[in-house]
């Protein structure tokens, strides 16, 4: 049994300050490894988020708006550093909040120095260009400026990684933001903040508010913010777009994901045994980029699932800050019951349970949220588990006969984030790779992402991109600026065209 601990205390950060809500009104999360009631933390409303949006827009209009970009930019790699350097400290955090694998955070936050750097590098190689009129004595040129204020709302499942991976783009761009994390795993987001302003970031410029879904409406409903970057799933994604597009701001929309992992007779069976476990069961299957959907070849079929069964029942679970641990446990006791709940629904509707598909009993830890590691198959293509985002560790298996056959399968969901091919055959893997409709396909390997390379979805997994340079167009607005250096006049009552 893991003691009772203090719980402890954790505020906004507002204009470089810590704050309370200014309700006074506070929230409890709890460790999900252990069931204890871990942080408590401000329960924020629409008056701290105008606090966190006001200041925002000074540091805008101040000290942020008037540094150049080389300088915004080596204050994003300063950050980066800090950031590295506390990569224990925050995974800490965040593993204790959502339960997510200590090594696994760790690493995912030092790989942030990464893409702090690099959009840092970015940010004074934005550049406008001169356009060539047919009026040639007219100088027409373009300017790329920031949006203004951001809001940032931020999921539980990689709290560390998201926000950075979110952020680093917006800062890159010259904005200023807000965050409003989730209220699963709010810790670490005031802790970026602090380090950001330590880094020598001006206050206002990273402004963090917690709370719940008030909180969320406050920063999308607000006036001063000009965009919401959103991470999350599709049915949230979906009102926040609707209730932002009220007031006409835009929306960049990283939504939910069934995504399909395909095995084809020619695969290599180790690898392709290796990236479907790695898809689903990594991060217990709490991310977006879940491999939910695996098409096996039917000369392949028995062989591998008979091999992912054998595996999946050998994981070891337990505490996720622990070297041994392979899945830690699901975030949340709500995750936990639509995990169960979406088993029983395919099991009644005519799935068949290979392995897991209950809670886990953990010694030591029997008020973890821990789900068994869960493959099914018989799972009909129309079945509400094949066509819904589970965001837990169940695997779904089906085995197919050709390409065009496996291609409507995994194309025949409302979802389209990401898709795994594993063959040897480099015409079909590139076909393929065309063919699916995803925002990223994997060729032999999954679950990897990249700082430069540029990340997002298809269909109902969401709108706009994330990382690569594709990813700073979306928080500028272009401006054209028209110099007349002529003298000649012109008939006023006519357009120059």
């Amino acid at each position: 049994m893991h003691p009772q601990q203090e719980i402890r205390t954790f505020h906004n950060h507002i204009d470089g300050q810590e704050a309370a809500a200014l309700s006074g009104a506070e929230f409890v999360t709890t460790n999900p490894t252990t069931g204890a009631r871990w942080g408590r933390f401000p329960l924020s409303g629409a008056a701290d988020v105008a606090l966190a949006a006001s200041a925002a827009q000074r540091a805008l209009q101040g000290a942020w708006g008037t540094l150049s970009p080389t300088r915004r930019g080596r204050l994003m790699m300063r950050w980066a550093d800090l950031v590295a350097d506390a990569a224990d400290e925050l995974a800490a955090l965040d593993t204790a909040q959502g339960g997510k694998l200590f090594s696994e955070v760790r690493a995912q936050i030092r790989a942030m120095q990464d893409w702090l750097y690099y959009f840092g590098g970015l940010a004074d190689k934005i550049e406008g260009a001169v356009i060539p009129l047919t009026q040639t004595t007219v100088l027409n040129y373009t300017l790329r400026e920031p949006l203004g204020v951001v809001g940032v709302i931020v999921p539980w499942n990689s709290p560390v990684f998201l926000t950075i991976m979110s952020v680093a783009p917006i800062l890159a761009a010259g904005n200023t933001i807000v965050i409003k994390p989730s209220e699963v795993t709010s810790a670490s987001a005031t802790r970026l903040a602090a380090l950001a302003l330590q880094a020598g970031m001006p206050a206002g410029v990273v402004n963090v508010v917690n709370g719940m879904r008030e909180a969320g409406e406050a920063l999308v409903d607000h006036p001063a913010v000009a965009k919401i970057c959103f991470t999350g799933s599709d049915a949230a994604g979906r009102l926040i777009a609707a209730r932002a597009g009220g007031r006409l701001a835009s929306c960049t929309l990283e939504l939910g994901g069934k995504s399909p992992n395909i095995v084809f007779a020619d695969a290599d069976p180790d690898l392709a045994e290796a990236g479907v476990l790695a898809g689903i069961f990594a991060a217990a299957g709490q991310t977006c980029i879940a491999g939910s959907r695996a098409y096996i070849h039917e000369s392949l079929y028995d062989r591998l699932v008979g091999r992912l069964v054998e595996r999946a029942n050998a994981i070891v679970l337990g505490d996720p800050m622990l070297g041994a641990t392979q899945m830690g446990p699901v975030a949340t006791a709500a995750q936990l019951d639509k995990d169960i709940g979406m088993v029983a629904r395919a099991v009644a509707e005519g799935a068949h349970v290979l392995c897991g598909g209950r809670r886990a009993a953990v010694a030591g830890l029997p008020l973890g949220n821990f789900f068994q590691p869960t493959i099914i198959e018989n799972a009909a293509h129309g079945s509400f588990l094949m066509q819904n985002e589970v965001f837990g560790p169940v695997l779904s298996v089906t085995p197919f006969a050709d390409d065009e056959d496996v291609l409507a399968m995994a194309n025949g969901t409302a979802f389209g984030l990401g898709a795994g091919i594993w063959t040897r055959d480099l015409r079909r893997a590139h076909v393929m790779a065309r063919r699916l409709c995803a925002g990223t396909v994997w060729v032999n390997t999954y679950r990897a992402m990249a700082c430069n390379s540029p990340f997002g979805g298809m269909k109902d997994s969401g709108i706009g991109r994330q990382n690569g340079m594709e990813s700073v167009f979306q928080y500028l607005k272009t401006k054209s600026v028209w110099c007349e250096l002529g003298t000649q006049l012109t008939d006023p009552f006519v357009m120059r065209v």
